[in-house]
């Protein structure tokens, strides 16, 4: 299913029972028309089950479902976005990951938020990792790369600024959480890099815009 503006993860398309999209600075008014249910972001690990929840009702950075019909989604302006979904029970996660929450693993806290309210097996689930800043564009002080550490053990230099790799770090949070790596798809897009296309908290923070990531199970 097509949206027009939008991008959309080749290896979810056949997935039938499944509508998802990561908008563009070209798509508003699908993002309007399609408006999802999403949370308070405040940077965080923490993951809902949106049942129930109306649109911003409550904080967090993850939300999970399996209801039919229920559009749940993040919004994100650099920070790295991710569509989950799983075949087997048709569940869907949609997840915001900065440096905070993949510091502390919220995809992997997703992934066993889904295995506890749905039965989920990490084997079974497809990721779709939208457009975010890639490790070009992305240098962080020595106190976030102190915090990204573990998950870069080649890394040598701790102490000083260097470049980070947020959805090279999140693949590897979701491979240790046992989601195969063959079912994890980046898109490769860069929010930074390509001014055209997507809005960028680091290069315009005085009036970011965001984009939307969304995804519902439809049957």
């Amino acid at each position: 299913m097509a949206h027009q503006g939008t991008i959309q993860c080749e290896g979810f398309l056949w997935l039938d029972w499944l509508d998802h999209a990561f908008t563009t600075r070209d798509s508003h008014s699908w993002a309007e028309a399609h408006a999802p249910v999403t949370l308070r972001q405040i940077h965080s690990d923490l993951v809902l089950n949106a049942q129930g929840l109306a649109n911003r009702q409550c904080e967090g950075d993850a939300l999970v479902s399996n209801e039919i019909g229920k559009r749940i989604g993040i919004r994100t302006a650099d920070c790295v976005p991710l569509l989950v979904a799983d075949p087997e029970t048709r569940a869907v996660a949609a997840i915001h990951a900065g440096w905070r929450g993949t510091a502390s693993a919220i995809a992997q806290k997703a992934v066993e938020k889904m295995a506890h309210e749905f039965g989920t097996n990490p084997a079974s689930l497809h990721v779709a990792i939208g457009p975010a800043i890639r490790g070009c564009c992305y240098e962080v002080g020595p106190e976030v790369v102190l915090q990204l550490a573990p998950l870069f053990p080649e890394w040598k230099d701790r102490g000083s600024r260097r470049k980070v790799d947020l959805v090279e770090a999140n693949r590897r949070i979701l491979i240790a959480a046992g989601v195969p790596d063959r079912h994890i798809y980046d898109c490769g897009h860069c929010t930074y890099c390509e001014h055209e296309r997507f809005f960028s908290y680091r290069r315009d923070p005085d009036d970011p815009g965001r984009m939307v990531a969304s995804i519902a199970r439809i049957a």
